[in-house]
């Protein structure tokens, strides 16, 4: 018994990624390099409100059901926050109850996606495929009768542009 609680700690230990193992420069995000829009932190917070800075450049989350676009049935294109990017439509949003804005299917292409370990398990993170912003994360608890899949996005990473009438 021993000799499995020694084995598991130092598997423990071994496989922990702090943030001091991290390269950063402080001039640009980490991942600047691996999108076509790329800015400095100084830039980037110049442009942003704090909330938008924390969720889109720090992959923080936006409280549950707090989002004004959460109940927003207007037609038209959720963009990014940070680049303008178009990444959602209007008709594939759909009400999921979990407090954040829900989509069944992102605009292909325009979404990147990577694996999110923040909370001990791994994630499907979603980012703007422009900018690299933290939009949040797909889970395969979405409609059934569309995809299955749920973009589970923090709104205050997202600006919406309603389809003109007429």
């Amino acid at each position: 018994m021993k000799t499995l609680f020694l084995s598991f700690l130092c598997i423990f230990f071994l496989s922990c990624n702090s943030k001091a193992q991290e390269k950063s420069n402080n001039n640009t995000t980490s991942d600047s390099n691996k999108f076509p829009i790329s800015k400095t932190e100084a830039e980037w917070k110049a442009e942003l409100t704090d909330a938008e800075y924390y969720v889109l450049r720090k992959a923080g989350t936006e409280r549950p059901f707090t989002s004004d676009l959460l109940d927003n049935k207007k037609k038209g294109t959720y963009v990014c926050a940070a680049c303008g990017t178009p990444l959602f439509k209007s008709e594939h949003k759909f009400k999921s109850g979990t407090g954040w804005p829900s989509f069944d299917r992102a605009i292909e292409g325009n979404v990147a996606y990577g694996v999110d370990n923040k909370i001990g398990v791994p994630r499907d993170e979603e980012h703007c495929a422009k900018c690299g912003g933290h939009l949040g994360h797909v889970f395969d608890d979405g409609p059934s009768e569309t995809t299955g899949k749920r973009h589970c996005i923090n709104g205050v990473a997202l600006d919406f542009i309603p389809d003109e009438e007429g």
